[in-house]
């Protein structure tokens, strides 16, 4: 994690192409969308159908951010001569290729060009990436052995309870996963993936690092963490999702450490969610970069500063589940990798199978001091499918790092999404962190602890019947992002009780649809989160959930 490790397999010829191509890569920021032949009334002119059914279901609206970059720009930055690689509309640039000085500066001198940044590797960073191999991908000494129907990942599933969601039939069915990583190596012939290319469920890749059409090289990590979740070998190893259907991006490259490939990731996303997809997971993060002009530095952990928190922060908004690895970076004061501090996605840390925390797993709080990671999961000693069955490792090991808690946690929330399809993103992430083992006492260490999602589960459910009752108060805006206001439906005095999400009771008010200033004031000042608010009156009794999300 400063790049999670990355198997680096490509020939020697292509490392060397590959490394020239990365020494010349430039970002450019374009200043605004004016004079766009896209509008926020055609949607469908860039998203898919897919996509819009999430953003209906969901009560998304779409905005300025949905809109792509001015094809007339990138058509200018062309004609500079340089090479298009990725568009980012949500970042509103471009990342190029050239190797001029005078291209850059007729780029530079375009009028609706706010800066060029270029983005060099360093020939010293295949040696940082490779210790990052050695740590996290090799193979330890643990049980292997089948244990029943999920196999040697029996341990990773049950410890989420996920089994249960399994056995209720929310196996990830219709959920679209995109895992986006360094790269695929072997998953187009592990067997493992048998299940999900025969019945349809592999349904597209796409490389962002070269363009090429295949995400299967450089790096076996993707289809270890890709295993966890849609492995499917009854009594070998089934993982949290096995069901799914998935797409498989390439956004980071194996032969540098570059801040382009934050800019790589968000093109990604946005990719994904164009096309409709669910949950997007990473087993990435960075810190550090080859050219110390683009590190992070403490104050860049405010989620809202770096370019890939930013893109989380902004599909997280277009209803997509984020999660992403803490990192792997040990203890210490935010020793988080970016994006994992961002605010509205999930941060996965990594504990063994007993549920003790892994001392590798990074830390926080954040710069702006919230805790990170949010929960934790299965990455030490996780049983994982390795990208060169038959090879050194064999067809599976036990691998350790939160390149692989964070999988297995992302396959578990899948099978909530498919459970709850209209429960909007924050509220299942505040779900699966107040259903974590420490929610009574979170902390930077193990955040809200290891989630129970049968729990989740049955905390959502609930809610199903809450339409159903007497109407005796409303509450508005719900969701609210901080002013609250309540009427009165009914005749009389009921009394109130508000309840956090682990139903614990946080106070009791007599309200008679006059007196609601002060209650008012105490339900604004209430952090994110999931509440519920119990009338009790003459006329009968009704619930009400209220979600915070400022």
């Amino acid at each position: 994690m400063k790049k999670l490790s990355l198997l680096l397999l490509a020939l020697f010829a292509s490392a060397i192409l590959q490394a020239q191509i990365a020494t010349n890569i430039y970002w450019v920021q374009f200043t605004d969308k004016n004079d766009s032949p896209y509008s926020i009334d055609a949607p469908e002119a860039y998203l898919s159908e897919r996509a819009l059914d999430r953003r209906a279901r969901l009560g998304i609206d779409i905005d300025e951010y949905d809109i792509p970059v001015n094809p007339q720009y990138l058509q200018a930055v062309a004609d500079c001569g340089a090479q298009l690689l990725n568009p980012s509309k949500w970042l509103n640039g471009v990342s190029v290729y050239t190797s001029s000085t005078s291209v850059i500066d007729a780029i530079n001198a375009l009028e609706f060009v706010e800066v060029v940044r270029n983005c060099p590797n360093n020939p010293d960073a295949q040696l940082k990436k490779e210790r990052w191999l050695a740590d996290e991908m090799k193979p330890i000494v643990s049980n292997c052995f089948s244990k029943g129907f999920y196999g040697g990942a029996e341990d990773q599933v049950k410890q989420l309870n996920v089994d249960k969601l399994h056995d209720m039939g929310y196996d990830g069915t219709g959920v679209v996963i995109a895992v986006l990583d360094g790269g695929f190596i072997g998953t187009d012939i592990h067997s493992c993936f048998d299940n999900m290319r025969e019945e349809g469920r592999l349904l597209g890749v796409r490389d962002f690092v070269y363009g090429s059409t295949s995400v299967y090289s450089q790096s076996t990590h993707g289809t270890s963490c890709l295993s966890t979740i849609g492995a499917y070998v009854p009594n070998t190893m089934v993982g949290t999702a096995p069901k799914a259907s998935f797409y498989l991006f390439h956004t980071e490259d194996g032969n540098g450490e570059n801040i382009v490939e934050e800019y790589n990731w968000v093109s990604g996303a946005e990719y994904a969610d164009s096309l409709g997809v669910d949950v997007c997971t990473t087993s990435l993060g960075y810190i550090d970069f080859d050219m110390s002009q683009w590190d992070h530095p403490l104050e860049h952990y405010d989620g809202h500063t770096a370019p890939m928190t930013i893109g989380a922060e902004i599909a997280a908004s277009r209803g997509i589940i984020c999660t992403n690895s803490a990192g792997n970076e040990y203890d210490g004061y935010c020793t988080l990798g970016i994006p994992a501090d961002a605010e509205h996605i999930l941060t996965v840390g990594a504990v063994n199978a007993e549920g003790n925390r892994a001392d590798f797993s990074s830390v926080g709080p954040t710069y702006d001091g919230r805790i990170k990671p949010d929960v934790m999961a299965m990455g030490e000693g996780t049983y994982v499918a390795s990208g060169n069955p038959g090879g050194w490792y064999g067809d599976y090991y036990n691998g350790s790092g939160t390149s692989f808690s964070n999988p297995v946690l992302a396959g578990a929330v899948a099978c909530l999404r498919q459970a709850f399809p209209y429960a909007s993103v924050q509220e299942l992430c505040d779900v699966v962190r107040q259903c974590g083992n420490r929610a009574d006492n979170p902390d930077n260490y193990y955040g809200y602890g290891i989630p129970n999602l049968e729990l989740a589960f049955n905390t959502l459910h609930v809610d199903d019947t809450f339409t159903q009752q007497n109407e005796i108060i409303a509450v508005y805006p719900n969701p609210s992002q901080g002013e609250v206001h309540l009427v009165m439906k009914g005749n009389g005095i009921a009394e109130l009780t508000v309840f956090d999400f682990m139903g614990r009771q946080l106070k009791t008010y007599h309200f008679n649809g006059l007196n609601h200033t002060t209650l008012e004031h105490f339900l604004n000042g209430l952090s994110n989160g999931v509440y519920f608010i119990k009338a009790d009156s003459e006329q009968g009794s009704q619930t009400l959930k209220l979600i915070i999300a400022k």
